[in-house]
C-alpha cells in the first residue's frame, strides 16, 4: 500500500602502437621503441601488412576510391598527431620517458604543453609595471556591462513564512540521509533530501554528517549551517527534526544503524523515489538512504525544484560563529579597498598540495616535484595511479585546460585584464603547494593580497582549526561579497557560488571563468608582446561578462543557474508583487 505524496506522484589509457612501416624502416624504427610507445613483432608486423593489402586491393578492385578516403584521412591525421610528443610519466615504474618524434633530427612538443609562465612573466613584467603608472581605468570599475540586459529577481524568499500548508498531512515515516563530502557536496545532499522528503511527505532528520577520508572534518550540521533557522524556514513546507523520536528509535533496538539502508542509484527519479523508496517508508516507519551523494535526478517536477530553491538560497545559512566572522572579514576587506570604492575581487585558488598531485600535471620544480607528486597521490589515492597499463600525459593535460592554475598564471590574467596593482585580491584557498614561492610573484603584482590568515587573527580562526568545512564557509562569504570572483579550477565551491552570485546580484554571476586552453597556449610563448597579451586577456573578460547572465538548460543544474527555477525577470517579478497586493 503505497503512502500519500502531497507533491503528486573509468576506463584504462594505454598508448597505440604505430601503423605498419616500410620493411626498408623497420629495423631501424624498433630501436626506437621503448617506454611507453611500445613496439610489433616482425611477424605481428607482416601479418598486418597482407590484412592491409588485401583490403587496399579489394577496395580498389571495386572501384571503392571515395568509400575509402575517410579512412586514409583518419590515418594521415593520426600519422601528423603522431608527430607531435607530449611528455608520458609511467607511475607504476615511476619511470618519465618520452615519446619519441618521428623526425629522425628533432623532438616536439605540442604547444601549450609545458609550463613557462614564469619566462613570460619575467618578459612581462617591466611592461606591467609601466602600465600601472599610466591613465589606464581599473577593470574592478569596468567589468561588467548590463546595459540592455533584463535583470532578475528571486522569487523564493517571500515563501518561507506565506505560503505552504497551513498544517502539514500526516507525515509517512523519518528519512535519513548521509551527507558526505566537502561543504558544498553536503550542501547539495541537503538540498536533495529536503526535496525527497516533501515528494514523499516524510519527516526529515537533521543530516547526518559523514567523516570523510579526504576532507576529514567531523564537524555535525549545527556546526557549519544554522539549524534553528533550517527548521523554521522550513515548517510550511517539510517537516524537519533533530533526531528521531524514542519510541520510533526503540522499534529498532536503539540503534539507528539497523534501520533498513536503502542503495538508491545516482540521479534517481521522482517516479523511482514513489514506487520504490515510499512503500518502505510506509511499510518500516523510518528508511536511511546512505551516502545520498547525488541521488536525485537534476530534471524533476517543478514543485520539486522549488523546494530545492527555497533550501540552497533561502533556508540554508551559516552557522552564528561562521556568519560574526566572516562578516567582519567582508568589511575588512571593503575597508581594504577604499580606492576602489570598497569591491574588491576574490579568487578561488585550486593549487594545494593534494589538487596538483590528482591532476597529474608537472610545474617547474623537477624531479624533486614528481617525487613529492608521487607520494602525495599514493597517499591519497592509495594503488589508483599504480594500476597495471595507467599512462599519466603531463603535457596532454596542460593543453587540454585540465591543469590548476599557478598563483602566477592567475595574477598575469588579471593584469592583463586591466586590474590593477591597487586592487584588492583575496585569495580562497587551503594550504598552497610551496606558498613561499607560487604565491610570491601573485604578490608582487597585488600587493593588496589577503586570505583569511591575513584578514582575520589567529585568535578568531583558532574555533575553525582543523575543520576544513567551517574554513571553506568563511571563504565562501567573502567571495559571494566580491565584485568579481575568478574560479580556476571548476568543483562544488565555484559552481555552488556562482550560483549564488547570480541569486543576490540580479542574474549575473560577476564570475571570470577562463579558457584554460587558450592560456596554455599563451603561457607557453615568452615572446608574446604585452599588448597581444593584454588584448586577448580583455577579451576573455568580455567573455566572461557576456555569459554572466545564463539561463539553466534542461540537463544543467540550479545551483549553479538558478534561472528560472529560482528567480523571475523583473517585470514578472513586478507583476507578481502587484497581483499579491491587489489580493491583500
Amino acid at each position: 500500500m503505497h503512502g500519500y505524496s502531497r507533491l503528486g506522484s573509468s576506463a584504462r589509457t594505454s598508448s597505440s602502437s604505430s601503423p605498419p612501416s616500410s620493411p626498408r624502416f623497420r629495423h631501424g624504427r624498433n630501436k626506437l621503441s621503448g617506454g611507453c610507445a611500445g613496439g610489433r613483432s616482425p611477424k605481428q608486423t607482416s601479418a598486418v601488412e597482407r590484412v592491409v593489402y588485401v583490403f587496399v586491393s579489394a577496395v580498389f578492385r571495386r572501384r571503392g576510391v571515395l568509400l575509402f578516403a575517410p579512412v586514409l584521412y583518419i590515418s594521415l591525421m593520426l600519422l601528423y598527431m603522431g608527430s607531435v610528443g607530449f611528455d608520458v610519466v609511467n607511475l607504476k615504474h615511476s619511470v618519465v620517458g618520452v615519446v619519441v618524434h618521428r623526425s629522425k633530427h628533432r623532438t616536439a612538443m605540442a604547444p601549450g604543453s609545458v609550463y613557462r609562465s614564469p619566462q613570460v612573466f619575467e618578459k612581462l613584467w617591466p611592461l606591467m609595471e609601466a602600465e600601472s603608472n599610466g591613465s589606464r581605468v581599473n577593470a574592478l570599475m569596468t567589468a561588467w556591462n548590463s546595459t540592455g540586459r533584463q535583470g532578475w529577481k528571486p522569487c523564493v524568499d517571500k515563501s518561507i513564512s506565506t505560503t505552504g500548508f497551513s498544517e502539514l498531512p500526516k507525515s509517512n515515516g523519518f528519512l535519513i540521509i548521509e551527507a558526505n563530502g566537502g561543504l558544498n557536496q553536503q550542501r547539495l545532499s541537503i538540498c536533495d533530501a529536503v526535496a525527497v522528503a516533501g515528494l514523499l511527505n516524510a519527516t526529515l532528520v537533521i543530516p547526518i554528517f559523514h567523516l570523510n577520508s579526504v576532507w576529514r572534518d567531523s564537524s555535525k550540521f549545527g556546526d557549519i549551517f544554522d539549524e534553528d533557522f533550517f527548521i523554521y524556514a522550513l515548517k510550511n513546507h517539510v517537516n524537519v527534526v533533530r533526531e528521531l523520536p524514542e519510541d520510533i528509535l526503540q522499534r529498532f533496538d536503539n540503534n539507528i544503524s539497523k534501520i533498513v539502508n536503502l542503495r538508491v542509484k545516482g540521479w534517481s527519479s521522482p517516479t523511482y523515489y514513489l514506487q520504490k523508496v515510499l512503500p518502505k517508508l510506509v511499510q518500516m516507519g523510518a528508511v536511511r538512504i546512505a551516502p545520498f551523494s547525488n541521488r536525485l535526478a537534476q530534471e524533476v517536477p517543478s514543485n520539486v525544484q522549488w523546494l530545492r530553491c527555497l533550501v540552497n538560497y533561502e533556508a540554508l545559512r551559516f552557522s552564528g560563529p561562521i556568519r560574526r566572522l566572516a562578516e567582519n572579514m567582508v568589511d575588512r576587506m571593503v575597508k581594504n579597498s577604499s580606492q576602489s570604492g570598497g569591491k574588491y575581487v576574490s579568487v578561488h585558488l585550486r593549487f594545494e598540495e593534494d589538487m596538483v598531485a590528482f591532476s597529474c600535471c608537472e610545474y617547474d620544480g623537477g624531479e624533486e616535484e614528481k617525487h613529492e607528486m608521487d607520494i602525495a597521490r599514493e597517499r591519497s589515492w592509495r594503488g589508483k595511479f599504480r594500476r597495471r597499463g595507467r599512462v599519466i600525459r603531463p603535457g596532454a593535460n596542460r593543453v587540454d585546460g585540465k591543469c590548476p592554475l599557478t598563483p602566477l598564471e592567475v595574477g598575469m590574467m588579471l593584469r592583463g585584464m586591466g586590474f590593477d596593482n591597487n586592487t584588492s585580491v583575496y585569495v580562497a584557498a587551503g594550504k598552497i603547494y610551496k606558498a613561499e614561492k607560487y604565491v610570491a610573484p601573485l604578490k608582487q603584482m597585488f600587493p593588496r593580497l589577503e586570505t583569511k590568515d591575513t584578514l582575520a587573527t589567529p585568535e578568531e580562526l583558532a574555533p575553525f582549526k582543523g575543520h576544513s568545512s567551517r574554513l571553506a564557509a568563511l571563504d565562501y562569504t567573502v567571495c559571494l561579497h566580491s565584485e568579481v570572483f575568478v574560479t580556476t579550477q571548476g568543483g562544488n565551491f565555484p559552481h555552488f557560488l556562482m550560483g549564488h552570485r547570480r541569486y543576490f546580484y540580479g542574474g549575473h554571476a560577476k564570475t571570470i571563468k577562463p579558457d584554460k586552453r587558450k592560456l596554455a597556449l599563451l603561457f607557453d610563448r615568452p615572446d608574446i608582446r604585452w599588448e597581444d597579451f593584454s588584448r586577448l586577456m580583455q577579451d576573455m573578460l568580455r567573455h566572461s561578462d557576456h555569459k554572466g547572465f545564463e539561463l539553466k538548460k534542461p540537463s544543467g543544474s540550479l545551483y549553479t543557474f538558478p534561472m528560472p527555477d529560482c528567480m523571475c525577470k523583473l517585470a514578472e517579478a513586478r507583476s507578481e508583487s502587484s497581483n499579491t497586493t491587489r489580493l491583500a
